[in-house]
């Protein structure tokens, strides 16, 4: 085979089996021509419902973001209010439950002075002092149990015994040991009864 035969043969070979290089070449090309046909679209002039058609949706969303923040807010003022108050609950009540010994303290007191003193005008200090510490209870909207002659109720009361009684009902309260306190609906200590059986 002569050179000028093996020139022609080996162009052939080009022609039928193209290598790598012209394969990457060739859909590189591709590639930028599908990129330029896309720029070209893009740069299309929108008519004018079409751009007032994109301005209401990105209005529609920017609302909708808008509104969302304002009900997200709203709900956190709610929130924090709903825990300031239920703080502010919270604090009465321990106030109210470390003034309540005291109290009882006082009633007790009272209830057993001596004959020989219960006309003193010191003792009538002593009621004074009482007297202001339901006030402030009261000031605190710390109200009393109402128990003795009432139905037993388990969220209010505190059984500690059953007696047999001819004055109250069965499940009734016929005794108060000590006095039970509420704040609002919340109770701060229950009353310690008996029950009528």
């Amino acid at each position: 085979m002569s050179e000028k035969e093996k020139e022609e043969k080996a162009e052939e070979e080009q022609i039928v089996e193209p290598t790598e290089e012209a394969a990457k070449t060739a859909d590189e090309t591709v590639a930028a021509e599908a990129v330029a046909s896309a720029v070209a679209e893009e740069e299309k002039p929108l008519t004018l419902e079409e751009q007032l058609a994109a301005a209401q949706a990105e209005s529609a969303k920017n609302l909708d973001g808008w509104m969302r923040a304002q009900a997200e807010f709203a709900n956190a003022r709610k929130r924090m209010e709903k825990q300031r108050v239920q703080t502010y609950l919270n604090a009465t009540a321990d106030v109210a439950a470390k003034l309540l010994p005291a109290l009882d303290d006082f009633e007790r007191a009272i209830e057993n002075v001596p004959d020989d003193i219960a006309e003193n005008s010191w003792l009538e200090g002593i009621q004074l002092v009482q007297r202001k510490l339901e006030t402030i209870l009261e000031g605190l909207n710390v109200k009393p149990i109402e128990a003795v002659g009432q139905p037993f109720d388990p969220l209010f009361h505190e059984a500690i015994m059953q007696e047999s009684t001819d004055e109250y009902e069965s499940g009734m309260v016929s005794k108060e040991l000590q006095k039970g306190y509420q704040l609002g609906d919340r109770v701060v200590r229950p009353s310690l009864v008996y029950v009528a059986e």
